[in-house]
């Protein structure tokens, strides 16, 4: 088990003085800026169409180094980025498609979900958005150099696709040294799956969706590097507590939370230690905390 000390500085103010503990970020960063890193959920998905290229362009438009997006497979096999189980909330699939519901992504092949408009819901301006497939999205990442936080959406659903991933990853060059060592983390809430990522390609980075109790978190550190649960669900201690041990690639473990996209419970996570904030308003929370150069850290 490894234990991080707290940093700690003076303030003096009217004669006063105030403690007030540093971040984990600054104190293993303190050469960087001062907060943790800023996650775009779903790409820049305040500011436009969820898991699109445009939420990826305008992400990187913000400045944004990391997105994060979510992994699903349609009838055929192929990998597609998608939140929902259903292509119901974010597409048209309902006039396109409209005697097939429940609408699941498992339900339609890639060229049936490539026909479908999954912008206009946002806005008129992005009618036409279509929903990518991973190829595509880590196409246009690599094209804004940007890093890709990946979520295996109900892995249960699709067996076998922790391998299929990865396989998609490796052929599209994101499983090379350079991205492995610090633009690619898999994530999910399934423990099993993250297990069987880090069974498969020990070099990958993985997390861990969710808010294990401490006393399960040793076996947690030996297949995850990161502990990412809810915002409402933190706490300083518990922050500190994942900081304490070492994970599968021989550093402490890190916290990533979510879904934050409120200034005051950014610099309130900030506050916690937290090592990255995953938000739909990136501008927003960075603007409020500062981001550390790479606090999640290859």
């Amino acid at each position: 088990m490894h234990a991080r000390a707290v940093a700690v500085t003076t303030t003096a103010l009217l004669g006063v003085a105030l403690l007030a503990p540093l971040s984990h970020a600054r104190a293993a960063h303190a050469d960087d800026a001062d907060g943790p890193s800023v996650i775009a959920h779903r790409g820049a998905s305040g500011y436009a169409p969820e898991n699109t290229l445009a939420a990826v362009d305008k992400a990187a438009e913000l400045g944004i180094r990391w997105v994060e997006n979510d992994v699903q497979r349609t009838k055929d096999g192929r990998l597609v980025v998608l939140h929902d189980n259903s292509l119901r909330r974010t597409t048209d699939v309902e006039e396109v498609f409209p005697d097939r519901a429940p609408w699941n992504v498992k339900d339609f092949t890639a060229a049936e979900i490539a026909r479908l408009d999954a912008g206009s819901w946002f806005g008129s301006e992005y009618a036409g958005a279509r929903v990518p497939t991973l190829e595509q999205f880590v196409d246009r990442l690599e094209h804004h150099h940007q890093k890709l936080l990946l979520e295996l959406k109900s892995p249960g659903l699709y067996p076998g696709i922790e391998q299929q991933t990865l396989k998609v990853l490796a052929n599209e060059g994101w499983l090379d040294r350079h991205h492995v060592a610090g633009r690619l983390v898999v994530q999910s809430f399934d423990a099993d799956s993250i297990r069987t990522v880090h069974g498969l390609k020990p070099a990958v980075k993985t997390g861990f969706l969710g808010t294990p109790p401490v006393s399960d978190l040793p076996e947690y550190a030996e297949f995850t590097d990161q502990i990412n649960p809810s915002y409402g669900s933190l706490s300083m201690s518990y922050v500190s507590s994942v900081h304490a041990f070492t994970g599968p690639h021989g550093r402490p473990m890190e916290v990533l939370t979510w879904t934050v996209d409120a200034a005051d419970t950014a610099r309130l996570v900030a506050g916690y230690g937290v090592d990255g904030i995953i938000t739909n308003r990136p501008d927003v929370v960075r603007d409020a905390v500062g981001e550390a150069e790479d606090t999640v850290r290859g």
